[in-house]
């Protein structure tokens, strides 16, 4: 006999228990083992109607028992079908989270790729400036020095003049100039 439990679509044994045919099976054959032989015969004799009895015990408990293997391999077949479910949505799940952690890795090395970039276009920009403070400051120091060396010719021409002029003042043979510094005077802004 069978029931539904309440909640459940799936018919249930009212209590499993330990295969009785089986039991009453070798019952028989035991019978039949210990069977007195028939003198001169291959035959034995048994009690007709004890085995028969015994036979349709098994016949009779037969389809009990075939509906709980059937219970049985039916509820083996359905924990097997949620197990095989349940593997799969893990298996999915899985994934999942393997092609997120791609993506990541994807995501990362696309930004340290977008950084290093970065980093290369900032340092080409850096040397591109550092070069050119340097040439611009080359310019200046050049033309400081020309000023400063025609500064210094001025300082020294207007030196010489000057002992020049006491050369003369001690020898007075020679005529001295008015303004010793008008020939050594620079004036920057004429050149």
């Amino acid at each position: 006999m069978t029931n539904i439990e309440p909640g459940s679509d799936t018919p249930q044994p009212q209590q499993h228990r330990a295969p009785q045919a089986e039991a009453l099976l070798k019952k028989a054959i035991d019978i039949v083992a210990e069977a007195r032989p028939v003198p001169l015969s291959a035959s034995s004799m048994i009690n007709k109607d004890e085995l028969l009895e015994l036979l349709q015990a098994v016949a009779d408990s037969l389809p009990d028992e075939l509906r709980s293997a059937r219970w049985l391999l039916k509820e083996r077949d359905d924990f097997l079908a949620r197990v095989q479910h349940e593997g799969d949505e893990i298996i999915a799940v899985s994934r999942a989270r393997a092609q997120q952690m791609v993506q990541r890795t994807e995501v990362v090395k696309a930004a340290e790729d977008h950084a290093r970039k970065l980093v290369a276009d900032a340092d080409a920009e850096a040397r591109r400036l550092r070069l050119e403070t340097e040439d611009w400051c080359d310019q200046k120091l050049g033309g400081f020095e020309v000023v400063l060396q025609r500064t210094l010719r001025t300082i020294e021409s207007g030196r010489s003049k000057l002992q020049g002029a006491r050369d003369s003042a001690a020898a007075p043979t020679e005529p001295v100039s008015p303004d010793p510094f008008a020939e050594a005077f620079f004036d920057q802004d004429q050149g």
